[in-house]
């Protein structure tokens, strides 16, 4: 880990204006010195002394204005590359076999009676990038720690099972069940890196772009943060995360940086591929994107190396006095590069050296074929083991390496540097001909002329297999690999879930307030306590978790460095290197990526991290629901928490607040367990299960979603005969009717659970309705179970029929089934074909709005006296009730005005 004193201060640097002239004298003479080079040896030459100086006044520590980018040529001087360990020519052959078998794969994956796709071009033009880091720089999981993490980009995957195949890894029958997944399983290869589908190979689902980037920041820091508190050794362990320049453009991908400089997160390395194209064409035609990236970086704090030219554009470069060569590599545009990449050499020539002659004398002894390959720095690997070598002896900060490449590189005429490269799947014969020539693989032309080419293996005992294996076996095995050494933990027992079970007595408290006594009492734990991570995107105290500050204290590598403004309160604000606490600012995204960096440091690193993120529920599923699924595609597991939940409760916050579909959402995903708990007891089962399912015995690769409130509420005691399989499952009987002879069932949710025991009583004491209550615990998961059920008994009907839970549970209930949440009507609405029943289900349908709570579930009619009039609705459709009695209850309740409500209660953050 860089010290403090390695870091970027505060402020880099900057131009003083406000600092007097001590000695104008002095001063002139500089300003003289600098006009004297502009006349005597032109501006070219002036600039070369001012960059010398500026270099050397960082050397000698004096603060200077940071450029914002330099020139478009390597960072790392020829004389200043290191030496290169490998041999080129062994690594050039592998790489050559490894090009091939990516391309044919994806090409066969074309063949008739396929035709399910796949992507070439952007391997090919990364391909030597990655070659390089496999030979020479990721470490494997073989010496028993997390080794390196790879974040691979995602279109890039053909490459990776290629390389795989050569290592034995895969056969041919892997690559020939690329994306085909069940038809041609266990063979079968996923599209892209996707851990739940091969949890043995991917670490890291990438292919939604930009999540790679901000997953590489935080899986970094949290590799910082699982060292500073000694639950694993990382500090071998390098994060490198493989980019695309067009990916660039996603706002995930930069949004973070700054946390990755502020951290000094040297432990970090971002290669983006700049081979200047999309999907679908330039990333910046008219423009440099490299230059602008650079410019990003540098301005986040990043070191920032450069990969532009490879070795051919040394001798050039050496002979540029002027600066005429690299005025003319600044000013061409992407668009233009691009272009010269399709163009022959004699183009080059004319278009890129001859509008001046002293360009065109830089060349005139070259031939066209030796202009047309003058090359990128991205596929020149001793340029790519330079720029590798500065990023992991770099201290300080993190590093960012721009690579400019081809799209398509060595796939032929048809792929380089073309608009639709990305889109183009199919080899021709023309072309698989061209490229064997071009790779000099030794396969004969026979073999290519049915467009079906084969593989090629050059032998497990060849020169260059052997290679490969020893390079492995030097770095710590074989990458990717995903491992889970983690042992089940010991979980607590009754006592750690005492207080919730037994209620609050005469004191009200929002749920929020309920799981989070239950957290304290966990985070006590001798045996876990130690591995839960709080995670809050700035709300700690919304949430009443300001009273973890003083003991378990915010997490920051540079501890705190000031006084707290409120030290001398009892909860005052704590930072610490060896905090428990993720405070991660107003970034959802980022507390997200917090999340599924400690969710899955089981596998990263055999150590079991037990994340729980609290957030506003309106700001999870809907505007992180894309991470959600990366976490659930990375196998991470976790506790969710969807805070200040519903679309009524939060008073006053409004429409973007009001949360009444995260429910939905969650349903949506398959490895998302989720509840909607009314009382501190169901919270206490609900976790303890969740305990259990993810970190105990054949632990599950889930995640629970849990949405609590922020209205205060009297929780009851637990009944001595709880019901805990059905809190567990989804449903249970709270309240069992009392008085009234009419049976009826109110089925609710979290906040509505006590409108419904408010509607009961009324409904007992003035229209002879006895009506039970039932807390719905989980909408969501009694509509998995039934739909799994159905789903066996369409597939075995010689078999006895199953019957679903709820369909189960409320056999022999009475009456009409109303459902009613803070929820739309479509979150019960999951279970009504289950339902033994007539069912009705009231919800908050449509936009929420900023009012008290009594207004806003009387405007949706699902406060207790709409509760009501819905039971006795469904009552006199089925006869049992007078029709009447309708109007009656309208009228009475004043059900059509929203002022006759009662407010309800006010406030409670918490």
């Amino acid at each position: 880990m860089a010290s403090a004193s390695d870091r970027n201060p505060i402020i880099i640097g900057g131009l003083p204006s406000q600092v007097p002239d001590f000695d104008p004298e002095e001063t002139q003479e500089w300003l003289d010195s600098l006009d004297a080079a502009v006349d005597e040896r032109g501006r070219e030459r002036a600039r070369y002394l001012m960059l010398r100086l500026i270099e050397r006044a960082r050397a000698q520590r004096v603060a200077v204005p940071e450029m914002s980018s330099t020139d478009y040529v390597n960072t790392i001087a020829t004389k200043d590359e290191p030496f290169f360990p490998g041999d080129e020519e062994v690594e050039r052959k592998v790489l050559n076999a490894t090009r091939w078998n990516a391309a044919v794969m994806v090409s066969r994956a074309q063949r008739p009676g396929i035709g399910v796709g796949g992507h070439i071009a952007t391997f090919a033009s990364s391909a030597s990038l990655y070659d390089v880091g496999f030979n020479h720089f990721f470490r494997g999981k073989d010496e028993g720690d997390g080794g390196d993490q790879i974040f691979f980009q995602g279109h890039a995957s053909p490459g990776i099972y290629a390389r795989g195949y050569l290592l034995d890894r895969f056969n041919e029958g892997h690559l020939d069940a690329f994306r085909q997944e069940k038809s041609k399983a266990p063979e079968g290869l996923s599209s892209y890196p996707h851990p739940r589908l091969m949890p043995e190979f991917w670490e890291f689902p990438t292919v939604s772009m930009g999540l790679g980037p901000l997953g590489a920041i935080y899986q970094a820091r949290m590799n910082r943060y699982i060292h500073a508190r000694g639950i694993a050794d990382t500090s071998k362990s390098h994060v490198w995360a493989f980019l695309g320049d067009g990916e660039m453009d996603e706002p995930e991908s930069l949004g973070q940086l700054t946390l990755a400089a502020r951290e000094g997160l040297d432990n970090l390395t971002f290669v983006v591929n700049c081979n200047l194209q999309r999907l679908d064409g330039p990333v910046r035609g008219n423009g440099k994107v490299i230059q602008e990236l650079e410019s990003v970086f540098r301005g986040a704090g990043w070191n920032v190396v450069k990969l532009v030219w490879d070795r051919s554009w040394d001798p050039l470069l050496a002979q540029d006095r002027d600066g005429v060569l690299i005025n003319k590599l600044n000013t061409t545009p992407d668009g233009q590069f691009q272009t010269y990449a399709t163009e022959t050499g004699g183009y080059i020539r004319d278009h890129f050296f001859g509008d001046d002659q002293r360009l065109r004398a830089m060349v005139e002894k070259m031939s066209d074929d030796e202009i047309l390959h003058l090359g990128r720095g991205g596929h020149d690997h001793r340029k790519i083991f330079a720029a590798y070598q500065a990023a992991k002896t770099h201290k300080g900060q993190p590093t960012v390496i721009l690579a400019q490449t081809v799209k398509g590189w060595t796939l032929g005429p048809n792929f380089e540097g073309r608009n639709a490269t990305h889109q183009m799947k199919k080899l021709t014969v023309e072309d698989l001909k061209r490229f064997r020539d071009r790779l000099h693989i030794p396969v004969p032309d026979k073999d290519l002329e049915d467009g079906v080419a084969p593989y090629y293996h050059p032998g497990r005992d060849s020169e260059e297999i052997q290679y490969m294996h020893d390079r492995r076996r030097a770095l710590g095995g074989y990458v990717p690999t995903r491992v889970d050494r983690s042992k089940p933990l010991a979980l607590p027992g009754d006592k750690a879930y005492a207080t919730a079970r037994k209620g609050s007595g005469s004191q009200e408290i929002a749920t929020t307030m309920a799981f989070v006594r239950v957290l304290k009492d966990l985070m006590r734990d001798k045996e876990i306590g130690n591995r839960f991570v709080p995670i809050a995107p700035d709300e700690y105290r919304t949430f009443g978790m300001d009273a973890f500050f003083p003991s378990a204290k915010i997490y920051n590598p540079l501890g705190q460095t000031y006084e707290s403004v409120d030290r001398e309160l009892l909860l005052s604000y704590k930072e610490s290197p060896t905090g428990q606490m993720l405070h991660d600012g107003i970034s959802e995204a980022g507390c997200t990526a917090s999340l599924i960096a400690a969710g899955s440091s089981y596998a990263t690193h055999g150590e079991h991290l037990i994340p729980i993120y609290v957030f506003y529920s309106m700001f999870g599923f809907q505007r992180t629901g894309d991470q959600f699924w990366q976490m659930a595609d990375q196998l991470a597991r976790g506790f969710v928490l969807g805070a200040t939940a519903g679309r009524t409760t939060l008073t006053g916050e409004g429409l973007q607040h009001a949360d009444g579909h995260s429910h939905l959402l969650a349903s949506t995903n398959p490895a998302c367990v989720a509840y909607d708990p009314a009382f501190g007891f169901e919270i206490a089962h609900i976790v303890r299960d969740g305990l259990r399912r993810m970190y105990g015995e054949n632990a599950e690769d889930v995640f629970y979603y849990l949405t609590v409130y922020n209205e205060p509420i009297k929780h009851p005691a637990e009944p001595e005969d709880a019901d805990v399989e059905g809190i567990l499952k989804g449903i249970h009987r709270f309240a069992p009717g009392q008085g009234g002879e009419i049976p009826a069932q109110i089925l609710a949710s979290g906040v509505a659970v006590p409108w419904a025991v408010e509607a009961q009583r009324i409904l007992a004491e003035e229209w002879n309705v006895r009506a039970d209550v039932w807390s719905a615990t989980s909408w969501n998961e009694l509509r998995r179970d039934a739909v799994e059920v159905e789903r066996h008994n369409l597939l075995h009907p010689e078999e006895e029929q199953q019957v679903p839970f709820v369909t189960r549970k409320l056999q022999g209930a009475e009456g009409p089934f109303v459902a009613v949440s803070d929820w739309m009507r479509a979150v019960p609405d999951q279970i009504a074909r289950w339902v033994p029943g007539t069912y009705q289900s009231l919800g908050a349908d449509g936009f929420g709005f900023a009012d008290t709570r009594g207004a806003a579930r009387r405007h949706f009619h699902i406060d207790a006296q709409s509760i009501v009039l819905g039971v006795l609705t469904e009552l006199a459709r089925e006869g049992k009730v007078d029709r009447s009695a309708l109007k009656q209850a309208i009228d009475r309740y004043q059900l059509l005005d929203v002022a006759a409500a009662d407010p309800g209660a006010a406030g409670g953050d918490a």
